[in-house]
């Protein structure tokens, strides 16, 4: 762990990387950066004006041409050497992580770990960008494909996965022969500045990797700006609707990756102990506060009374404490804003009805009454018409959804506005082919309660959660973040046959 590096955890002001350098505008507009586990303000970070944008934005431009030319050889051996520092790095990495986000120290380990594998991905993209080639398509005539980068890409990224999800976008970008402006979370904005510094040291030109900090301001100039090719986000719904409407409107590539309510149907033949560790795990894990966090149990038949109360058993047992205590399962959630938000819902599952089982608005953690902490909270006997399953809660809420038959389950994940992540919990291979063939969901789990893909296939969601046509990473980033072109060539072998004045046909 160098020096200059583990000072970015102790900077009083975070700033901008432009251009290869680190720059804290004078007079810059600032937000507060919590510690979520004491719930006071930790560091600032400046907010982007136009004009900062503006010059990270040229600065991108600036560098791509001599990317973009750099050999698809040249740019896999700066990642190799971007994925060994990350490797050197990762523990401060997930550091960093659980200061301003607050999720435990393991947990943000695995995200490093899970943003790497892209990185690994990318690293092979010398065959990942061959084209393909069609020789005498007609007499003397051959035909090929190449892909070629974009331009200069965005990647506008949330406060909860702030390794990970950025590296869902800039690795493959930049290895396509694209340069980026990564806009992080303003939440916790210090990974995104040594993620910059370790490519510095890779090798990786000035330039060609650019982050700005800042708030709808400097989203709307990225979204706006003439030297924009490609956007890619990843948030709620309305905002994700908002940037590909926008983006789109200005003439960009979109990629928005919008909100989740992800469902876990449990039929009556699953395991138990297997179905009720991945309901703990996948719904209370990182508070709650992931895109493919299971939220809703949707029970068949006659297994809700025997989930239900093993549930109720281990919920009150799970370990919430700050991220850097070895024995937390749980940290807090991100800033006060958020934890009331979510203690709201809690307040309005039980007005509409809901039973709440286990109620934890009411934890203290000792030594650490002011840090941004909730308890796990579990509904049962929930309906489709109560807020608590309809809207994205993002926080440690399990609601227990009744059902008669497996038909009804289906129906009612499919009738969600909603389509990211589900999963089946059962041990009938006939229930989990239909439901994987018929639930509309872009990315399905069969007894498996986070189906998150790995980095050589693409995470995307259906219906509300994604806008726009390309899901991330893996085949459909390498296609998001180039545009493919056709080559028709001909040499002349001596016969001229004249001009032609009907459509060219191949002889």
């Amino acid at each position: 762990m160098g020096s200059s590096d583990s000072s970015l955890a102790q900077q009083a002001v975070i700033g901008h990387w432009i251009g290869g350098q680190a720059l804290v505008p004078a007079d810059s507009r600032l937000a507060s950066v919590f510690d979520p586990a004491r719930g006071g303000v930790a560091r600032q970070v400046v907010l982007a004006s136009r004009a900062e944008v503006d010059a990270a934005v040229r600065a991108a431009a600036d560098a791509l041409p001599a990317w973009s030319a750099t050999s698809a050889l040249r740019r896999a051996r700066v990642m190799f050497k971007f994925k060994a520092l990350v490797e050197q790095y990762a523990d401060e990495l997930a550091a960093l992580i659980v200061a301003e986000h607050g999720k435990v120290f393991s947990d943000a380990q695995g995200e490093v770990v899970r943003g790497l594998e892209v990185v690994e991905f990318a690293c092979g993209i010398p065959q990942l960008l061959k084209g393909e080639y069609s020789e005498q398509v007609g007499t003397g005539i051959d035909m090929y494909s190449v892909r070629q980068p974009m331009g200069v890409c965005v990647g506008i990224t949330p406060f909860n996965f702030p390794v990970m999800v950025p590296m869902w976008m800039f690795p493959m970008a930049i290895a396509c022969g694209n340069t980026f402006v990564l806009k992080p979370s303003e939440r916790d904005p210090s990974a995104s500045l040594l993620i910059a510094r370790l490519f510095k040291e890779a090798g990786l030109p000035d330039g060609v990797f650019n982050v700005v900090h800042g708030d709808k301001e400097a989203v709307d100039a990225l979204l706006e700006h003439p030297s924009v090719a490609a956007v890619s986000f990843v948030g709620s719904t309305p905002i994700a609707k908002y940037i590909h409407d926008t983006a789109s409107r200005n003439g960009k590539r979109v990629q928005a990756l919008g909100g989740a309510k992800n469902h876990m149907l449990v039929m009556p033949d699953a395991d138990l102990d297997q179905a009720v560790d991945a309901l703990i795990g996948a719904a209370y894990g990182s508070a709650g506060e992931r895109c493919m966090a299971i939220s809703v149990a949707v029970a068949v038949g006659g297994i809700a009374d025997a989930l239900v109360a093993r549930l109720a058993e281990r919920v009150p047992g799970i370990k919430v404490a700050p991220g850097m205590d070895s024995s937390a399962e749980m940290g807090p959630l991100v800033t006060r804003a958020h934890l009331d938000k979510v203690r709201g819902y809690v307040d309005a599952g039980v007005a509409e009805g809901a039973k709440l089982v286990i109620d934890g608005r009411g934890l203290k953690v000792p030594g650490h009454e002011q840090g941004f902490f909730l308890g796990g909270c579990l509904f049962d006997h929930v309906r489709p018409d109560m807020s608590i399953y309809k809207e994205e809660i993002f926080g440690p809420v399990l609601a227990i959804v009744r059902v008669a038959s497996f038909d009804e389950g289906l129906k009612l994940i499919n009738e969600h506005e909603f389509g990211n992540g589900c999963a089946i919990f059962t041990r009938e291979g006939d229930a989990a082919r239909e439901f994987a063939s018929r639930v509309q969901v872009g990315m399905v789990g069969i007894n498996v309660p986070i189906p998150v893909p790995l980095a050589f296939h693409s995470f995307g969601g259906w219906k509300a959660s994604l806008f726009g046509d390309h899901h991330m990473h893996g085949p459909e980033g390498v296609r998001f973040y180039t545009r493919a072109k056709e080559v028709t060539q001909r040499w002349p072998a001596g016969i001229r046959a004249g001009a032609e004045f009907v459509m060219p046909t191949m002889k």
